[in-house]
């Protein structure tokens, strides 16, 4: 466990550059959950990546037993413009949801919903997120068979209407939707796309 952690932040490390802050979480019953802050693009965007998630892989609920080894494995991103609220407090929430597969037994994949009930952060409009695919800004990191890759899976906030409009509709018709209206998901005070 501790050696795919420290291949998981080297990870981190070499695609986000250093962390400037990190906290740690533990929930009764699970393993520690850090979330570390990353700055980046010219301190414009600033970045909360979990680490913890990928210490043991993520078991379906309906399996008879749990794989000890074996089965998906994944961090948890989240991308947002520095400045513009209090995103720092999200490093709660985040640590919740990365411990959502050990407390709940739940399987975080792209196309997800995951719901925090309440505010990502103060006054912020989400309280979900839409887990979207992985390989873009930090690539899947391999380990030793028979061991499933690390996936850095990002986490794209959701208004309630989108989330609501979501689970009609699906992932993939709400990001159409977002990139249609070229919505900027990074903004951490956006409102919801129009979804008329």
């Amino acid at each position: 466990m501790k050696d795919v952690l420290a291949l998981v932040e080297a990870r981190l490390h070499s695609a986000l550059g250093e962390p400037d802050a990190r906290a740690a979480v533990t929930f009764l019953g699970t393993d520690r959950i850090e979330v570390l802050r990353f700055p980046g693009d010219g301190g414009n965007i600033v970045r909360y990546a979990t680490l913890g998630m990928s210490a043991q892989p993520m078991t379906d609920p309906t399996a008879a037993f749990a794989d000890p080894v074996a089965g998906p494995r994944a961090e948890l991103i989240l991308s947002v413009r520095a400045g513009l609220a209090d995103t720092d407090k999200v490093l709660r929430p985040l640590a919740v949801l990365a411990a959502s597969p050990q407390v709940e037994g739940v399987v975080v994949a792209p196309g997800a919903s995951l719901d925090v009930g309440e505010p990502l952060w103060p006054d912020a409009p989400f309280s979900s997120v839409l887990v979207a695919e992985s390989g873009g800004l930090v690539e899947d990191l391999e380990l030793d068979e028979p061991m499933d890759p690390v996936r850095f899976l990002p986490l794209l906030p959701m208004t309630s209407n989108e989330a609501a409009w979501k689970r009609v509709h699906g992932a993939a018709e709400l990001q159409e939707r977002w990139l249609a209206r070229g919505t900027d998901l990074r903004d951490p005070l956006r409102r919801s796309v129009p979804l008329d």
